[in-house]
């Protein structure tokens, strides 16, 4: 009995340290004041050499050049994922500065890690769990400091810029992996495998009368034993924590309509371009914290510093119930048979929540005479409004056994290792017929966006063809943990699959083409071998009057139906497997 007791006490009591100034540099400031990138590295270091039980090391680079960090807090000392696992400890992951603008998560953090290895209260909260923090997640951003930026802000005095050092906002950067900061992170999440995960961030928009609003993954997107732990457990705690707190919450406040005459709060619909979206993928659950940009910056880093309390507590207090939710997801996610690619607000489906406002009112503008709208802080109150959160897939998909990747879509395969996907190669050339898609139709955007054109409304042809497949060439069975990643990734309807951000454009581009002067005899030659080629033609000119009054269209028309025109033009070069074992041999691809 006494080891026992003796291990339980150097768990729950602090490491004897001499008195010292533990101040972070929020704390000796002036209230209105965040902490630098270097002052930030500094604390951590300090509390890294003073604690055992926590642990500042570098987890990848960022597009600054400049490291990025993971501080890991761990009474047991155990500061290696997979022992973590191994010991059925669940994992919280932190995220701050991402936009570092939107500073108080750093602050916040900062004294929460102190906290929580000097006060033996808060100590206890950790017996089960191992907390991962990111400092600084933007470090390019943090280090570019202004005091303009942010012009909806109150506070704090200087804070860093929202675009990285290649001028990209990295929360829409999960999936496309276009910053060196974005490939860390998936590497980092794929080590840490994190039950929960929390993105700090400041709001803009609206004016109201909370400090803290919430985003939590989406609730159809999230898998359903997850959900209904997240609505019946962990979300009520996390609310009735911050009310008794003095600190009310609201879902994150993005209104229906353009307020004084607003219909509602909507939820917001984190596809993976975004934290909490990419994180859903793997059965992660995930929030966005968003403090109000127009409360004074001590009340919102207070609020954040709470809301991690909370959420320590609540994870501690459900360690099994979480662990076997997410247990119970990761077991039907092996069995699950439709995935939805894409997703639309149902606006029959509406619940009612308490808000707290202020009213909204137009006046004339002193600019333009015109009317503007304000808030008048004047006239708060508390009302019943309407609250969207229920989203009906839109496009879904039949899960294939495989899919299969050509190894010269490299950048593709980088993606996929990041992610934690266990994938084979073939180890002999081989011809296959199996289904493949053609890009039927699609739009794209007029302006690029996040250094992409993005394509959407994508409208596939699926045909069944024979496609040979050379040594070394990639297979990615649905067997796997990662299976949702990979039809999200993979499928091209999907929001934000690699086609949508524009990985296979130059599938998209014609690279052969013909004289019209040599293939007229040619097709004419073609259509006289096959009447019913011909038959087609006419039909078509009957049916389509610009058709038939356009000859360069018809000689197009007959030369995407002869063998001259390229099969791979528009042929989505990954294809589904649905069959069972392959007809070939393939090797197990181990990581570098």
């Amino acid at each position: 009995m006494l080891p026992i007791l003796l291990s339980a006490l150097l768990l729950t009591s602090p490491t004897p340290k001499p008195t010292t100034d533990w101040r972070t540099p929020f704390e000796k400031g002036n209230g209105n004041t965040t902490t630098t990138y270097a002052e930030c590295i500094a604390y951590y270091q300090r509390l890294d050499k003073a604690y055992p039980e926590i642990k500042l090391q570098v987890a990848g680079s960022t597009d600054s050049g400049q490291p990025l960090h993971e501080v890991i807090v761990s009474l047991d000392k155990t500061f290696d994922p997979v022992k973590t696992r191994s010991k059925n400890r669940r994992v919280i992951l932190i995220q701050n500065g991402i936009h570092p603008g939107e500073p108080e998560g750093i602050d916040a953090a900062m004294m929460l890690a102190r906290d929580y290895v000097q006060k033996p209260e808060l100590r206890q909260q950790l017996q089960d769990i191992t907390l991962v923090i990111i400092p600084i997640y933007n470090v390019d951003g943090s280090l570019n400091r202004n005091s303009t930026t942010r012009a909806n802000q109150n506070g704090p005095e200087s804070y860093g810029f929202r675009g990285n050092a290649r001028n990209l906002d990295l929360n829409r950067d999960y999936v496309k992996q276009d910053s060196r900061n974005a490939r860390s992170f998936a590497e980092l999440l794929t080590r840490w495998q994190p039950d929960v995960f929390v993105d700090t961030h400041t709001s803009d928009g609206a004016d109201y009368q909370y400090v803290m609003t919430l985003i939590a993954t989406q609730q159809n997107k999230l898998h359903p034993a997850l959900s209904k732990y997240l609505n019946g457990s962990l979300l009520p705690q996390l609310y009735q924590g911050m009310s008794q707190r003095q600190e009310p919450m609201t879902p994150y406040v993005d209104f229906e309509g353009r307020t004084p005459d607003a219909r509602g709060l909507v939820g917001f619909l984190e596809t993976p371009r975004y934290s909490s979206g990419y994180t859903a993928l793997f059965n992660t659950i995930g929030f966005i914290t968003e403090t109000h940009m127009l409360k004074a910056y001590t009340p919102r880093v207070k609020a954040q510093y709470d809301f991690l309390d909370l959420m320590i507590r609540a994870v501690a207090h459900d360690k099994e119930a979480l662990g076997q939710a997410r247990a119970e997801a990761n077991r039907q996610l092996a069995s699950q048979t439709t995935f939805p690619l894409a997703w639309k607000l149902d606006t029959t489906a509406v619940e009612k929540v308490t808000f707290l406002g202020y009213e909204g009112r137009l006046k004339p503008s002193d600019i333009s005479g015109k009317p503007r709208l304000y808030y008048d802080r004047t006239a708060p109150y508390s009302r019943q409004i309407n609250y969207y959160n229920t989203f009906r897939p839109t496009v879904t998909v039949e899960r294939p056994a495989a899919y299969l990747i050509p190894q010269a879509w490299g950048e593709v395969v980088d993606h996929l290792q990041r992610a934690g996907t266990q994938l084979q190669r073939l180890t002999r050339d081989t011809t296959i017929t199996t289904e493949v898609y053609y890009i039927q139709d699609y739009k794209t955007g007029q302006k690029p966006y996040e250094g992409h054109y993005l394509h959407s409304q994508v409208e596939l042809r699926p045909e069944q063809q024979p496609l040979t497949f050379h040594r070394g060439d990639y297979v990615a069975w649905l067997n796997q943990p990662a299976a949702r990643y990979l039809v999200e990734t993979l499928e091209p309807q999907a929001t934000d699959s690699f086609f949508a951000w524009g990985f296979f454009d130059s599938i998209l581009q014609q690279k052969e083409y013909f004289s019209d002067y040599v293939f007229e005899d040619v097709a004419a030659d073609l259509l006289r071998r096959d009447p019913a080629l011909r038959e087609r033609l006419e039909k078509l000119k009957q049916q389509n009057p610009a058709f038939a009054a356009s000859g360069a269209a018809q000689l197009d028309w007959v030369y995407r139906q002869s063998p001259n025109y390229e099969k791979t033009h528009q042929r989505y070069p990954i294809v589904r497997w649905t069959g069972g074992k392959l007809p070939v041999e393939v090797v197990r691809l181990k990581r570098e």
